[in-house]
């Protein structure tokens, strides 16, 4: 029977009917990417001349800038959507219907390894934890930005412009509503629980129930989610509840590695998929930091689009049994 559920960390709903999965039609399955031909593909190493000059570099034989020999590169991004200097834009004549400002902030590529590889799956596990480490250190030279968030869009389908495995860091001037939402569930729960953590609580309980858990390991554990929008959505969280996630102490990479593994084995290829890192913004003084993954295996329509509301075909349940075997 469909049931409707309620995110507990974004308050948001969505209907969980298996059922539609049965539809003509409706089976999901995922067509491997084209391979990448690294003599095409500017973040290759060697091809540092075809990006903006690089911001920020692990070099481990201490090679100068904007040369080969990098682990994982920064650079700004081409087509920024922020701009720190962006200028303000003409005053409406009626603010209260049209008001606008400048977008000001940073836009940067994360280029997460130097072999032409679409996934974060396809690395190996050391060059993972390179890559999430270099996210990290990226918040932290945000640190004054009132929300950074951290991206990474797997392949055309999930708007990768570029197939080369790379992350995308905004660091905003404010904080946007659907990160604000949960910055006030988190508090609502501490003063209803006398300080409680609401994810640290919610992973204590499905720790215990094992229902939607896929994988623990030392730093992190692998769910899929009980209100999850998506078939075979994922949220990677500590074990230990930590508030911003460029705070020393764990990152989980090796747990996303884990996790984009097992999506790729049970689906048959690496699918496409959008990932990111939510941390505490501005403001925030409950919290504590996750990784969500949503594979794009259905399309958004008009429940989606027009009303918000999710129709997810796979149980939350079903997939962590799934993916737990995977």
């Amino acid at each position: 029977m469909p049931e409707l559920r309620i995110d507990p960390l974004t308050g948001q709903r969505a209907i969980i009917v298996g059922s539609r999965a049965e539809r003509p039609g409706a089976r999901l399955s995922v067509t491997p990417a084209a391979a990448l031909d690294p003599a095409e593909d500017p973040f290759a190493d060697g091809h540092e001349d075809r990006t903006p000059p690089e911001l920020y570099a692990l070099r481990p034989g201490g090679a100068a800038a904007d040369t080969p020999g990098w682990r994982v590169r920064v650079v700004p991004n081409l087509y920024p959507a922020l701009d720190c200097d962006s200028e303000p834009p003409a005053r409406h004549a009626n603010p209260d219907l049209f008001w606008a400002g400048p977008a000001r902030g940073a836009h940067e590529v994360i280029v997460n390894a130097p072999e032409s590889v679409i996934s974060l799956g396809e690395l190996d596990v050391q060059q993972v934890a390179l890559a999430v480490d270099v996210w990290r250190e990226r918040r932290r030279a945000h640190a004054d930005a009132a929300c950074v968030h951290v991206i990474v869009n797997e392949r055309l389908e999930a708007g990768a412009s570029l197939p080369h495995t790379h992350a995308q860091l905004y660091a905003m001037d404010f904080v946007p509503a659907a990160i604000a939402r949960e910055r006030e569930r988190f508090g609502a729960y501490a003063t209803r629980t006398m300080g409680g953590n609401l994810l640290g609580d919610l992973v204590q309980h499905e720790v215990r129930q094992r229902e939607r858990l896929v994988a623990v390991d030392d730093e992190a554990v692998l769910i899929a989610p009980y209100g999850g929008r998506v078939p075979y959505q994922l949220m990677i969280a500590p074990r230990t509840p930590r508030r911003r996630f460029e705070d020393d102490g764990p990152t989980g990479a090796a747990m996303l590695r884990d996790a984009l593994r097992r999506l790729a084995r049970w689906l048959g290829a690496s699918p496409p998929l959008n990932l990111w890192v939510r941390t505490a913004p501005s403001g925030a003084e409950h919290f504590c930091w996750r990784i969500d993954i949503l594979p794009r295996l259905t399309h958004l329509a008009g429940l989606e689009l027009g009303a918000g509301v999710n129709l997810n075909i796979v149980a939350p349940e079903q997939a962590a049994a799934e993916l737990r075997d995977a």
